[in-house]
């Protein structure tokens, strides 16, 4: 674990813990020492920091490339950040620019680590759980690792639409076993997703939408 995210694991993860109720179950589902992706739902922006003070492990998440190359003082701070807490740059843009960033997922992965993809490609506008995009299953075939569903509750609660600031709710991450994936074909990649959508909505219990979530509006 980067010293940077060490620091931040406990210090963060002590003051969300005290503000708000965590339960936490199933951390034995996630692979000791080898690589695999964590799939959680996405209610939230408060699922990220989350998932990543209540797993033991180091998570790779995704961070704009302009964090990565800003200029001046304050840049130099914001690089030395992501830096540190071993965030993968994505370009925005889409097309290549995204494929490349799951291509920098591949060594984290086949190297022993974690990285976290939300399967629904969006937060969610309603609290329901959309239909999974088939990235995060691609992801882990060509890394050779499983996928493991995350159901995360709660967090659509801290700050609803319409508050100003954030209030104190209980919430709960809840780790399925890791799912093994191979993909031969695109017909694996949508069945296993929707498989990995099906194992989160036994986990969250929330309603499932048979469509992608709409892009969020800025």
């Amino acid at each position: 674990m980067p010293p940077l995210y060490a620091g931040a694991h406990r210090t963060l993860g002590a003051l969300l813990r005290g503000l708000w109720p965590t339960t936490v179950t199933g951390l034995e589902n996630i692979p000791g020492d080898s690589g695999a992706i964590l799939c959680p739902n996405h209610h939230a922006i408060a699922d990220q920091l989350f998932l990543g003070v209540n797993t033991p492990r180091h998570v790779a998440f995704w961070a704009k490339a302009e964090y990565f190359r800003s200029p001046g003082a304050r840049g130099n701070l914001t690089r030395r950040v992501v830096t540190g807490m071993g965030a993968i740059p994505v370009e925005r843009g889409g097309g290549r620019a995204v494929l490349s960033a799951f291509d920098a997922a591949v060594p984290i992965l086949k190297a022993g680590g974690l990285v976290a993809v939300f399967p629904e490609g969006t937060r969610s506008p309603d609290g329901r759980l959309y239909r999974g995009r088939t990235g995060a299953v691609r992801l882990a075939a060509q890394a050779g690792v499983p996928v493991v569903p995350v159901g995360i509750t709660g967090t659509d609660h801290i700050r609803p639409a319409g508050r100003r600031f954030p209030r104190r709710h209980p919430v709960t991450l809840t780790f399925a076993p890791p799912i093994p994936v191979k993909v031969e074909s695109a017909a694996d990649a949508r069945r296993l997703t929707d498989d990995l959508i099906a194992a989160i909505q036994s986990l969250t219990a929330q309603e499932y939408v048979p469509s992608y979530a709409p892009p969020r509006t800025p």
